[in-house]
């Protein structure tokens, strides 16, 4: 099998599942608006389609988001007081990530009900600010598990450094551990878009342009993407 083939192959079934699909489209979504952002005063026209390509992407993400609820709900009863995180900092992050999001989820529905017209939301505008704090938290919320679980893995290979040579340390779990800074990357990215979603006069709120919003969402899938990748990969 060439290698070609194998990537093509691996690609199908990566937009197969929805997490590997949303990735795609978020990627797609996000490199139409940075193109947008870029030719914004080069050439308008051009930037106005892109701008079109990009909200309608999005807006489809949205939707598929709209049944997210459920398998959300799963995860926390399955989750219930994170007893099988390492410690108690990890496990007291877990419900709390968990709480926010079961709250948030609702809050992006009113969102979308009062965006499309559907419902009649009264003061539509204060419901957007509270789905975009929402968002902060939560993204923040996955950065500091994120952060506290790679050091967590950084202190087990620092001691199994000492007590062999380094020669002998796992080559998968140095993968793993390298996979996990880059989701500390993409993380991050994440939290800089969610923050400049909020009004203006909060930390960089609507300090952002098209074009910085597009470049930081479109390193952020690509990595995705790549992580997707690799996991797959290690996991074989």
């Amino acid at each position: 099998m060439s290698s070609t083939t194998k990537f093509v192959n691996e690609f199908c079934e990566i937009i197969d599942s929805y997490g590997g699909r949303d990735k795609v489209m978020k990627a797609l979504c996000y490199s139409a608006k940075l193109v947008a952002g870029y030719h914004a005063k080069r050439n308008p026209d051009l930037a106005k389609r892109y701008a079109t390509a990009s909200s309608r992407i999005s807006g489809a993400r949205a939707t598929l988001r709209l049944i997210d609820d459920i398998p959300m709900i799963q995860y926390a009863l399955e989750y219930g007081l994170g007893h099988d995180e390492p410690d108690r900092i990890m496990a007291m992050l877990g419900v709390t990530a968990n709480i926010v999001d079961l709250l948030y989820y609702p809050i992006e529905k009113i969102c979308w009900l009062s965006e499309h017209k559907i419902v009649d939301v009264k003061h539509a505008d204060n419901w957007d600010n509270v789905n975009s704090i929402f968002w902060v938290l939560s993204v923040y919320l996955n950065l500091m598990r994120t952060l506290r679980n790679f050091w967590l893995n950084q202190e087990k290979l620092n001691r199994s450094h000492q007590l062999s040579s380094p020669t002998s340390i796992d080559a998968k779990s140095l993968a793993k551990h390298r996979l996990e800074l880059m989701s500390v990357v993409r993380i991050s990215l994440d939290f800089v878009h969610a923050v400049s979603t909020l009004p203006k006069g909060y930390l960089w709120g609507g300090k952002l342009s098209t074009f910085q919003v597009g470049t930081i969402g479109t390193l952020s899938a690509c990595l995705g993407i790549y992580q997707i990748f690799a996991k797959r990969r290690l996991n074989k």
